[in-house]
């Protein structure tokens, strides 16, 4: 009996060691703990303040402006999308003034008025700071950024752009941007890589518009010595 209350007593002495040694960690570095949690206090405060009075805000604002340049963008008016039209800001100095908070979408649409402007290298500069987890939009990014390279005669460099597009977008539209790509590698002359694109076409996007027409691009490059 006396053996029992000796083991059941070990695990209570061993709690109150635990306890004793806690309690004198915190005695002596209460200073200390205390400076970390009013930091940890005033760190969160600013945080709050800066993204109510200040984050918060600006996107709001930017959202304002943003209306009337997304309405001319949807309207194919594409130069006063961009640049405005002397009383509402465009998509450029809407970026410019506001930055990130003006949204991921401003980069989007100023990359494709770029684009269709011929403004070829600040369109790749928009598109590559464009970001969405909608795969759709985030390829159509990377096709347009193969387009404008395409348009810079970087015909190399715009491949892998289409290819990527391809294999993100994984749906109907990657047939469009395999036949872009498949088109890079004829002009490159790697008809081998052309073929490759076109009958992954034929295969996986049959039903596609560019699957409907896809043997007479077969036909050529086979034509032309593609294995």
């Amino acid at each position: 009996m006396a053996k029992i209350n000796k083991e059941s007593s070990e695990p209570k002495a061993n709690v109150a060691e635990a306890l004793s040694k806690t309690e004198l960690f915190f005695e002596k570095n209460k200073k200390t703990i205390g400076y970390v949690v009013g930091g940890l206090i005033v760190l969160a405060a600013l945080i709050f303040v800066y993204r109510n009075f200040i984050v918060i805000p600006k996107q709001k604002e930017a959202a304002n402006q943003l209306y009337v340049a997304e309405r001319y963008f949807k309207l194919d008016s594409f130069n006063l999308a961009l640049n405005g039209d002397g009383n509402s800001l465009g998509l450029k100095q809407i970026i410019d003034k506001y930055g990130k908070n003006a949204g991921s979408a401003a980069y989007f649409d100023a990359g494709v008025c770029c684009l269709r402007l011929g403004e070829n290298d600040q369109a790749i500069e928009y598109l590559k700071k464009f970001s969405s987890k909608d795969r759709i939009m985030a390829a159509k990014a990377k096709c347009c950024i193969g387009d404008a390279l395409v348009n810079k005669d970087d015909i190399k460099g715009a491949v892998s752009w289409f290819e990527e597009a391809a294999e993100l977008s994984n749906n109907i539209f990657s047939a469009g941007y395999l036949l872009k790509a498949g088109i890079c590698y004829e002009e490159l002359g790697d008809f081998g890589k052309a073929l490759g694109c076109y009958n992954k076409i034929k295969n996986e996007f049959a039903q596609s518009p560019e699957g409907q027409e896809i043997d007479k691009y077969i036909s050529r490059v086979e034509a032309l010595g593609a294995k």
